[in-house]
């Protein structure tokens, strides 16, 4: 699986991003004899190594598998354990070749093909770039004084280190409802929501929704709506609410605010975003090729901000639609015979 080719030899295809989709963009490209590298600046699939450790998907397996490996699950729908063993699985059996643990840094252009330079120093030459970077590796931060404390995390494990603390959860979505749900039955001390809307997102799961809503009414989770953290301090935190500033006593703050895709990569790239709320790139939804020339998107990526619309389930396609578009580019160029 880790076979890579030298430095000097020119790629058809560089993909950045070794989650499911950018594996399967690689599958793709074996099955179309295109030469490629993936490179991921993490461990394998990163993005779903860093979720809950009890976490269910929303999905059943047959709706994440990829390259025609069945992935097959305990239950109705898999969890995360499951699926790092399945994608593991899924990578020794293509013999995919991925550098793990090694960033893109920055990418170059010299004439037709693409320089893409590492955090490991090494420099790759490709003909097309795929960018499948997903969206969670870049918190979506609160950019309030101590938000740098050890106290504030932005991803969450598991509810053990918060038995007998006093937790503020950040977010209104199923991420910060799940995270305040759990913490608050496995013991913390006091859990409280800071939400910025007036009331719980509507996009939180049609069976969870309830139960949230009935913590706060009767008490045992605390909600404050229409509010936002403004400090964050050792022992406690400042609160803007409509009745005016509060301080909160405060062991953790958990902000499940949400991520943001890698815009520095696709800016460095040549890109262009929307200039609209969701800052999403531009793209031809016939071949996911960018308005740079030999620049694909796949994945969640193609989202911008709108990080709730592309999943792996209906994205899984991308990596068809790119490699069809590159073997079609690669066949026009071959000199026809007489």
């Amino acid at each position: 699986m880790m076979q890579t080719p030298a430095s000097t030899d020119i790629l058809d295809v560089l993909i950045i991003g070794g989650g499911p989709i950018g594996m399967a963009c690689g599958i793709e490209c074996v099955k179309n004899e295109l030469s490629y590298l993936i490179v991921e600046k993490g461990c394998l699939v990163n993005s779903l190594y860093n979720y809950p450790l009890n976490m269910t998907f929303f999905s059943t397996s047959d709706r994440l598998e990829i390259g025609g490996v069945p992935f097959i699950s305990h239950n109705y729908k898999p969890t995360r354990a499951e699926a790092l063993e399945y994608y593991r699985r899924v990578a020794l059996s293509w013999k995919l070749r991925i550098r793990l643990y090694e960033a893109v840094t920055h990418v170059d252009k010299e004439g037709e093909l693409f320089v893409v330079h590492t955090s490991r120093k090494n420099s790759f030459l490709a003909r097309a770039i795929i960018v499948a970077t997903g969206f969670y590796d870049i918190p979506n931060k609160l950019n309030v004084p101590g938000e740098d404390l050890p106290k504030v995390h932005h991803y969450y494990r598991e509810a053990h280190p918060y038995f007998g603390q006093r937790i503020a959860v950040v977010g209104a979505a199923n991420s910060a409802v799940d995270v305040a749900l759990e913490t608050y039955r496995k013991g913390a001390a006091e859990v409280t929501m800071i939400i910025r809307e007036d009331q719980i997102s509507d996009r939180v799961k049609y069976w969870v929704k309830p139960d949230i809503e009935n913590r706060i009414k009767n008490g045992e989770i605390k909600a404050y709506f229409q509010s936002h953290v403004v400090a964050i301090r050792e022992e406690d935190i400042d609160v803007q609410t409509p009745q005016g500033l509060i301080t909160l006593p405060n062991d953790f703050v958990l902000a499940m605010t949400g991520y943001l895709p890698n815009f520095g990569l696709l800016e460095n790239l040549g890109v262009q975003i929307q200039d609209d709320e969701m800052r999403t790139p531009v793209y031809n939804e016939a071949t996911m090729e960018t308005n740079q020339p030999n620049v694909y998107l796949a994945g969640v990526v193609c989202g911008g901000l709108q990080t709730n619309k592309w999943f792996i389930e209906n994205s899984r396609v991308h990596a068809v639609t790119i490699i069809q578009d590159l073997k079609r580019k690669k066949l026009a160029l071959q000199p026809q015979s007489v």
